[in-house]
């Protein structure tokens, strides 16, 4: 398979909807196929959802594209990622912040994507082991957070994470279907857009979902 030019062809796809030249570019040259599973690697580059093992998956490229753009950064920043996965999130917000701390609960998929990252010579990412408490507080404040799994409500222990004036990216709604939304912290009240419909795994931990039995 042309896995350079599968990627071209979902970056054309991409720029109909997402304008930001900087998230395309770093999409354009990240592989996406070294984050997939070698059963699904054939569907690397389609605009889909792809299952990782564990129950998790890795997002649609869409959806990637729209949360990163989101978070408007300069490459300046200190990102917090909440949800690892695949690691492919991490490599794309490693290319357009400072350092990137990123948190999985997941222990097997954060050792392949530490992996994955640090083949591809990423040297200003931190992958951590995640706690109950969601986030990584010991790095906090953030210039921004991004949100890879759906939570019930907007966690205030992730709002207290973050700078005055940061901006955190997270699906909120039940644990199938979600609205993403956008939030930028204020020092009275929070500004809060809803960007549209979206579907993420469960957020596991405090201020989110208990997991099942």
């Amino acid at each position: 398979m042309d896995f350079e030019a599968a990627r071209a062809n979902l970056i054309k796809h991409l720029s109909v909807e997402i304008e930001d030249e900087k998230v395309l570019a770093a999409m354009s040259h990240i592989p996406r196929e070294l984050f997939i599973p070698q059963d699904e690697i054939h569907l690397a580059y389609e605009d889909r959802p792809l299952p990782i093992g564990f129950g998790q998956t890795i997002s649609q490229p869409f959806i990637i594209a729209l949360m990163t753009a989101s978070l408007e950064l300069t490459g300046e920043e200190k990102v917090l990622e909440v949800g690892t996965g695949s690691g492919y999130q991490a490599a794309i917000l490693a290319e357009l912040a400072k350092v990137v701390i990123t948190v999985e609960r997941m222990s097997a998929l954060a050792v392949a994507a530490n992996e994955v990252l640090s083949k591809l010579g990423y040297k200003n990412i931190k992958i951590h082991i995640a706690e109950h408490m969601l986030g990584w507080q010991l790095e906090a404040p953030y210039d921004a957070i991004i949100v890879t799994a759906g939570a019930p409500k907007i966690p205030e222990i992730l709002v207290k994470q973050l700078k005055t004036g940061g901006r955190m990216v997270i699906p909120v709604g039940s644990r199938y279907d979600q609205d993403l939304y956008k939030i930028i912290k204020q020092k009275k009240e929070n500004i809060v857009y809803n960007l549209g419909g979206c579907r993420f795994v469960p957020l596991i931990g405090e201020d989110a979902w208990m997991e099942e039995e």
